[in-house]
């Protein structure tokens, strides 16, 4: 494709680096277990890589508690492997986008060590810190995510620090110009040595209201951090000034990104933190919280376009490190049509894809006895939620001991179905899930149409089916997704002819020319394109 942009027209691959594979036998996944699989990624057909947090941490939440930005965790390996990681990637045209958590760091960082240690070291401003009041209470009602009060007594300097989420991840104070500072020397710290993409963890929560007022009540729910409005804990206007000063940064380096992660907040304000002087694009997980819908789909779809415009760029999530697998939401036992269907989806959307590692063999959570929980949340909310770990299971590699992950024991058991369900299996298996992921990945990549193309929903259709063309320059493609399980008739109108099979998830002939009337077979993903014009 001319004039390739990796984050637009690219598809990102997210790696959870403990469950990916291990090269040192510690039962962790680890930097060069990553590098030692490139090739297979390659093949696969992404462009980029974001690992979820590598910095050192004492792993309260699993790395999103950093206590050295400038590091890496030596469970993962040394900023050498690291380092070598970047370049092989790089060899074979995969970039490496970095998760940062900046809204908090671990209690155990030195900054806040530092902080902490008196009221009036250079530190103390870093975090946010205030005096009880008159009855010795914090200053308003803000919670914290995972339960409790925002506020945590320490008794060494008798004051409160504040933390949205853990109290062992006391958040910075986004309004001290020096905090500021230090964030963007992470920026240009990591993208010195290669990093071409930042995921920046929560950042809508960076500032809070400058005079702490307390949210008011809304309405009474299970948990509750949700029975707030949360007028004044994130979504501060503050934030804008900080996204510039980031967005400078990052436009000193040669086609860097940033792409954020927004808390909590509404799909019109996630669309104002983008723009040319802002970030780049900010996640959108319509699709992953949605049901199996094709009007659903479609309304989302339609909303998300309506929202962003044409000069925004949107994101494409099914899966990642905090939500239970497509394949388990979606999946029918060990039937994968229903995936290949729902990969069509997420690939030929407009904007970028995110996969989520494992999708594309189509793993499944694993279930967890009690005592197997290792996920905070999971343990202080089971059994109304049993937590996050069921996502994060070992990939499933081949059918040899531990799922060909590593020799030692893994962090997480492993699902029992990897003798069956794994990479060398599919990759053997020309009708697999991993081989059609392959076949649209390369489709995507060769046409215009599907990565920058316009997007007309179709009108029209059967209940169960979804449709829409995309088109750009000379080239459109037709795309017809049926989410159900019987057979669908599409009539096409007469000035709609001369479609031909591009790509199908269902026995079909290759540039099969169609009538009029299109039969698509129960959870069929069927791609055509127009005589002549196939990528």
């Amino acid at each position: 494709m001319k004039n390739f942009l990796w984050w637009r027209d690219g598809v990102v691959y997210q790696i959870y680096p403990r469950s990916f594979a291990d090269s040192s036998g510690s039962g962790i996944g680890d930097l060069n277990g990553i590098t030692a699989h490139l090739d297979y990624l390659r093949d696969l057909g992404i462009d980029a890589l974001w690992l979820s947090p590598i910095n050192p941490s004492p792993d309260v939440d699993f790395g999103y508690d950093v206590s050295d930005y400038n590091g890496i965790d030596p469970k993962f390996g040394s900023m050498q492997d690291f380092e070598r990681l970047v370049a092989q990637a790089e060899k074979r045209g995969i970039r490496i986008v970095m998760d940062l958590v900046l809204n908090h760091t671990s209690d155990q960082h030195e900054w806040f060590r530092q902080s902490r240690s008196s009221r009036d070291n250079p530190y103390r401003d870093w975090y946010m810190w205030h005096d009880p009041d008159e009855h010795g209470k914090p200053p308003n009602n803000w919670l914290s995510v995972f339960g409790g009060k925002g506020w945590e007594w320490d008794e060494g300097t008798q004051a409160y620090y504040y933390h949205m989420f853990y109290k062992e991840q006391p958040d910075l104070n986004w309004r001290n110009p020096e905090v500021r500072a230090a964030m963007l020397d992470v920026f240009r710290f990591w993208a010195d040595k290669g990093v071409k993409g930042f995921r920046l963890d929560v950042f809508n929560v960076y500032f809070k209201d400058a005079q702490l007022r307390s949210n008011p009540f809304g309405e009474i729910a299970r948990r509750p951090f949700d029975s707030q409005k949360h007028l004044y804990d994130y979504d501060q206007p503050e934030l804008f000034g900080a996204l510039a000063d980031i967005r400078r940064v990052l436009d000193e380096y040669d086609e860097t990104y940033a792409v954020g992660e927004t808390f909590f907040s509404t799909p019109e304000k996630a669309a104002g933190y983008c723009g040319d002087d802002l970030l780049h694009a900010t996640f959108n997980f319509d699709l992953l919280e949605s049901r199996w819908n094709p009007g659903r789909y479609a309304r989302l779809i339609e909303s998300q376009y309506k929202t962003l415009g044409t000069h925004k760029w949107p994101t494409q999530v099914l899966n990642n490190h905090d939500t239970v697998r497509s394949a388990t939401r979606f999946g029918h036992g060990e039937d994968d049509e229903r995936l290949k269907v729902a990969a069509a989806l997420l690939l030929t959307l407009r904007g970028t894809p995110f996969l989520y590692y494992g999708e594309e063999i189509g793993m499944r959570d694993i279930r967890l006895k009690r005592g197997q929980i290792l996920d905070p949340i999971g343990k202080r909310y089971w059994p109304f939620f049993v937590g996050r770990d069921g996502c994060r299971a070992p990939m499933q590699w081949d059918a040899s001991a531990n799922a060909g992950f590593g020799d030692g024991q893994p962090w997480l058991p492993l699902n029992p179905d990897y003798t069956r369900r794994n990479v060398q299996n599919q990759s053997a298996d020309a009708k697999s899930l991993l081989n059609f992921y392959k076949r649209l990945l390369a489709l995507r990549r060769a046409s215009a149409a599907l990565t920058r193309g316009e997007l007309t929903l179709l009108e029209g259709l059967p209940r169960d089916v979804l449709g829409y063309l995309r088109s750009a320059e000379n080239e459109q493609m037709l795309v017809l997704l049926n989410f159900g399980d019987a057979n669908q008739v599409i009539h096409l109108q007469a000035s709609s002819l001369g479609w031909q099979v591009c790509l199908s998830s269902k026995p079909r002939i290759a540039a099969e020319h169609l009538a009029a009337n299109i039969t698509l077979a129960e959870s069929e993903a069927l791609i055509l394109t127009k005589a002549g014009g196939q990528p």
